[in-house]
């Protein structure tokens, strides 16, 4: 909803104060399709040649996250905690017991609680390899913590390349304007005999190809871009949280410690307080 009406305001503020100031857009309307098709057209073929089809479809995917925002809400926060400190509480009471858990988490009475999270394979897979590898009895629980690190980074990585994809367009997209508005220059000289208003006309047409460019680079598809990297980086606050609590887990603080350590690096606009979290704790205890 934000996301359209950022695109609302930016159209009539635009346009509206065009017209406020007695332009006509009679010229902008008559040449916009072609232009589009020009300019437009050269940035969704660089698009494809700069990148592959699976690239394609994931940024195609994300733009959808300009409208939709964080995947992610405070509820999911607070369960992720909830069964953060539940998992950990059946491993600290016996770690056989984790094992049903961890192994075959669809089947997981605990896992079940938060569908939001096992409908997520990322999220699952996390959890599951990390309080695995936790259990092997590693030397040095760093070790863990740096094999969980360095797999948070690639996803991220691999999660920002739309974002990437999208900026790049952005920073071509008014040279590609440049080289309608050129065009429209040198269709404007064949015509060079016609009367000046003629002229006037076509010369209006060739510049609207460098406003298009410019437009669609600072007022549309570089903001997606910047839209699309926030929204990546709040969800993957959501992955991060995973670590911090399975990490205080591996240096062997108390459950209740553990989810605190997490609540505390939760982001403050979906951080469960203290009271509201320590009673939903309380409402999920299992046996350990």
């Amino acid at each position: 909803m934000v996301g359209i009406i950022g695109i609302l305001i930016t159209l009539v503020m635009v346009f509206g104060g065009y017209l406020a100031a007695g332009g006509k857009m009679g010229i902008i309307l008559k040449s916009l399709p072609f232009e589009m098709m020009m300019i437009g057209g050269a940035a969704v073929g660089a698009f494809f040649l700069s990148n592959d089809m699976a690239s394609v479809k994931h940024t195609i995917k994300d733009l959808g996250k300009v409208f939709k925002g964080a995947k992610w809400k405070a509820q999911d926060f607070q369960d992720l905690l909830c069964l953060l400190y539940e998992l950990i509480r059946i491993a600290r009471g016996n770690p056989m017991d984790l094992e049903a858990h961890i192994d075959t988490p669809e089947e997981s009475a605990v896992f079940a609680k938060y569908p939001n999270i096992l409908a997520d394979k990322s999220a699952v897979e996390i959890i599951c390899d990390t309080m695995r590898a936790g259990s092997m009895n590693y030397d040095d629980p760093h070790q863990v913590e740096e094999v969980l690190e360095k797999r948070l980074e690639s996803k991220l990585h691999h999660a920002m390349h739309s974002s990437h994809a999208l900026q790049s367009m952005a920073d071509g997209l008014p040279a590609l304007g440049i080289v309608a508005a050129v065009l429209g220059v040198i269709k404007t000289m064949a015509s060079i005999d016609q009367p000046p208003e003629v002229l006037g006309k076509m010369i209006g047409g060739a510049l609207v190809g460098t406003f298009l460019g410019v437009f669609l680079a600072y007022a549309l598809v570089g903001p997606f871009a910047i839209k699309v990297k926030t929204v990546i980086e709040a969800d993957h606050h959501f992955y991060t949280l995973i670590r911090e609590v399975l990490v205080a887990n591996l240096h062997n603080h108390a459950p209740d410690i553990c989810v605190e350590v997490g609540r505390q690096n939760t982001p403050g606009a979906v951080r469960p307080s203290f009271s509201v979290l320590n009673d939903a704790l309380r409402g999920a205890k299992t046996p350990a």
